[in-house]
């Protein structure tokens, strides 16, 4: 299928330029498809999923929260973001602009990692007809498996607020793959993980109330190798999406012939056969509805 890949600026709610890139197909643009993030990774990680929907039929849409990747300033220093922002004003911005583009039959919410998590936050929800999350755990320190539970301990009590607090951003980039982030990005994410409610412990944070509201069917993915989102931290998770329907399921790296997948694997293209479960699932989310992009 032929189709255009274009560089895009996007307007969150509160008119920060977002940097995107839009994969279009040169027919039935009546599906769309936005891609949020993990925290910490670029939208480029996600070009070969991205091309793969795209050649499905559907408008795809990638984007940099900002303070990261190409909506990164020249220095995070005294660049002002909290990770509520990420989805109050980033993921709702970026859901505006892709309605009035495509005025989509189906719009498609792919949530990793933080990006499944922060989505029950946004006030337009409704916009959602479907969600699909990978790794989409409660980030509570505790819920991790084994040791790596200690590691993340020690991330969220000491690391990330003594490096922020030096630094006057993360420079996660210096001792892990992934982007650096804005000190109230890290510092807030912090706090939600080190309580057993994750973000929903966090008193000041008013759009909670949005999370009942969210309605869209959801396929939510976990990983046996996945010790940052492990089987119960992503039960947690979704047991909090009330108002919706999730379907989750479990893999291990043998469904798709290889010898892992951890919580970034889901992306590379050695796990069509989860991109080709996905392709199914959306289809026969399009059939309940009614219509069909085919």
């Amino acid at each position: 299928m032929k189709k255009k890949i274009m560089n895009q600026t996007v307007p969150a709610k509160d008119g920060f330029s977002l940097v995107a890139t839009v994969y279009e197909p040169d027919s039935n643009l009546e599906s769309a498809v936005i891609i949020n993030s993990a925290i910490a990774v670029p939208q480029g990680f996600y070009k070969d999923y991205a091309n793969h929907l795209c050649e499905e039929g559907h408008a795809v849409l990638t984007y940099d929260y900002r303070g990261i990747g190409d909506s990164r300033p020249a220095s995070l220093k005294g660049f002002q973001a909290r990770a509520r922002d990420w989805a109050e004003l980033d993921m709702a911005g970026v859901i505006e602009w892709a309605t009035t583009r495509y005025q989509p039959l189906q719009l498609v919410h792919i949530g990793h990692s933080i990006g499944g998590q922060i989505a029950g936050l946004i006030d337009n929800s409704d916009k959602i007809t479907a969600m699909v999350t990978v790794s989409a755990q409660s980030g509570y320190w505790a819920l991790q498996p084994s040791w790596e539970k200690y590691r993340v301990w020690f991330f969220v009590f000491v690391a990330f607020p003594a490096l922020t607090h030096i630094f006057g951003y993360l420079p996660w980039s210096r001792f892990a793959p992934g982007e650096d982030l804005p000190k109230n990005v890290a510092l807030e994410w912090a706090r939600w993980c080190r309580s057993p409610d994750y973000l929903f412990g966090e008193r000041s944070l008013e759009s909670l109330r949005n999370f009942p509201k969210f309605t869209a069917p959801i396929l939510a993915y976990s990983f046996s190798d996945d010790v940052w989102g492990s089987r119960r931290s992503v039960d947690a998770m979704m047991a909090r999406y009330t108002g919706a329907t999730v379907e989750r399921r479990h893999k291990t790296p043998q469904d798709i012939g290889d010898n892992k997948i951890k919580h970034l694997g889901f992306f590379m293209p050695n796990a069509l056969n989860l991109w080709n479960e996905v392709d199914d699932w959306l289809k026969q989310q399009r059939s309940i509805s009614g219509f069909s992009v085919y």
